[in-house]
């Protein structure tokens, strides 16, 4: 059992893996986290990695452990290295499906013993990268001082030089064939003469100048035939020694990767494949940083975040990314966003629960500055269109759906609300909201809502009212900037009125002439 993950800090790793989720939270649709994971776990299925981009972290010190390992991996020389590495792993665990898969025992244990000495010039190289590398983090301090102590193992260097020794013994074997009609004689070799060679010299007066090459391809089939493994058998009884030395190794080595070191193989993808997906928003220009993360003060902040899978997007489309503050201070808990429609407002919610989100798993954030909670639930209610099948309205699975979140949460979690009840009246709905805020105040929760109703952004000293911006001289434009200021849906209808000349002192101006 091995006792070591790069990715989690703890003794009982087995413990840890079966907290694994195997699958997203259902707020993973709503903040757009399942297009994040999926591109980023895009080519690397084979390492099954969404169970790690699926289960947050539960203490701080288990986050700082990923946040440092991912630190180094940053420096590109070094992640080259461990790329490097996969890449040969990868071939190794290729050619053992293709020894699966075919027969003939000597074909199979010769490749076999290839492959362990692939895997131990790996792992020699790993060890020789990592020694001369430039490593801070704990995790990959430790792996380095494993995989040096692995190295230098009687275990390990066994293995190793046997598999070259017996490769060597293999390579060194010499033989005849004497092939008579249907007939084929193996015997060893005793020095024959070479007439290849000897008809070479005879036709070489004919040879000419570079020609056309006629000669057809033809590919070479994985496994042996029937009659190459035939005299692959009348090799075997010429040297017996040879070959059950070949047997007696593979036997013994059936299981010869170390537990660790394919663990360390699989989970490193986990820093690896992030950090080549944020790489080309960074090279754009846009910031990243591992935040400082509190699971005691809610009083939080970001400056310069996005939305990363919308960042994403408009990055390989070459379009402009727009970024926002928020802060928490003090008895302030909740974000009450406003404004126009189409104006960056659920994008702004879905940014907050993302980088909560990633934080909570050890990735760096969008972000020039960050301080983030470390909640334990984080819940999402977007409004669903109403489902005909069902046997209610959007206003009672609205309330079912919250009175479910709010019986689920406690004072550690954190709601993302956008737009609900807007199938009923505004008087309902701002009754409604404000039992609802009432519930989340006394429960100290962390929230950000998205809303139509300018009341709510004054409810309380825990809210803070956000709104979108437009542009003053054309108020069809939207800046996508989210700004702590009064809700003031008035103003924004004031603008518009005034751009198409429907102020009181537009029409009355109208009227007198």
């Amino acid at each position: 059992m091995r006792s070591f993950s790069i990715l989690f800090k703890t003794d009982n790793i087995l413990a840890k893996e079966e907290t694994l989720k195997a699958e997203a939270s259902p707020f993973f649709i709503d903040l757009n986290l399942d297009q994040i994971i999926d591109t980023i776990t895009a080519g690397k299925e084979e390492y099954n990695l969404k169970p790690f981009f699926f289960t947050a972290l539960g203490d701080t010190a288990s986050i700082k452990y990923r946040q440092e390992i991912m630190s180094d991996l940053e420096n590109t020389i070094l992640r080259r290295h461990i790329m490097s590495f996969a890449e040969s792993m990868q071939a190794i665990r290729k050619q053992l499906s293709v020894i699966d898969k075919l027969y003939y025992k000597y074909h199979k244990e010769r490749l076999f013993a290839e492959t362990i000495k692939t895997y131990g010039e790996t792992v020699i190289s790993l060890e020789n990268y990592l020694s001369i590398d430039d490593i801070k983090s704990s995790g990959l301090l430790f792996f380095r001082k494993y995989i040096t102590d692995y190295v230098q193992s009687s275990a390990f260097i066994s293995l190793f030089s046997e598999a070259k020794k017996i490769i060597a013994e293999l390579s060194s074997i010499k033989y005849c064939l004497h092939i008579k009609d249907l007939s084929v004689q193996v015997f060893k070799y005793e020095s024959e003469p070479d007439y290849g060679s000897e008809i070479e010299k005879v036709f070489a007066r004919f040879k000419q100048n570079e020609v056309k090459d006629y000669r057809v391809g033809i590919a070479h089939p994985s496994d042996m035939n029937h009659i190459e493994a035939q005299i692959l058998d009348g090799v075997a009884r010429l040297f017996p020694d040879v070959f059950e030395h070949l047997d007696n190794f593979c036997t013994a080595n059936q299981n010869f990767p170390d537990e660790t070191i394919v663990a360390f193989d699989r989970e490193i993808q986990f820093y690896i494949s992030y950090l080549e997906y944020i790489e080309i928003l960074k090279r754009n220009g846009l910031p990243f940083c591992y935040p400082e993360i509190s699971d005691t003060s809610k009083e939080i902040y970001c400056n310069e975040t996005f939305d990363l899978a919308l960042a994403y997007q408009l990055v390989n489309r070459k379009s402009t990314v727009v970024t926002n503050d928020f802060y928490l201070k003090d008895k302030e808990r909740i974000i009450v966003v406003s404004g126009p429609n189409q104006s960056g407002k659920t994008t702004f919610a879905r940014t907050f629960g993302q980088i909560h989100f990633l934080a909570s798993i050890g990735c760096p954030v969008p972000g020039s500055k960050a301080k983030l909670f470390l909640f334990d639930k984080l819940f999402s209610h977007f409004e669903k269109r109403e489902n005909i099948k069902a046997l209610q309205g959007n206003l009672e699975s609205d309330l079912l759906r919250i009175h479910d979140i709010l019986n689920h949460a406690s004072s550690n979690s954190i709601i993302i609300m956008n737009e609900i009840f807007t199938s009923t009246t505004l008087q309902d709905a701002l009754f409604l909201s404000k039992k609802i805020l009432e519930k989340i105040s006394r429960m100290d929760l962390l929230c950000v809502w998205v809303t139509f109703i300018d009341e709510l952004a004054s409810f309380n000293e825990k809210t803070v009212s956000m709104a979108s911006t437009i542009v003053p001289e054309n108020p069809s434009l939207r800046t996508f900037k989210i700004i702590r200021k009064p809700a003031d849906g008035l103003a924004y209808a004031l603008s518009i009125a005034r751009k198409y000349q429907l102020t009181y002192e537009d029409l009355i101006k109208r009227i007198n002439l």
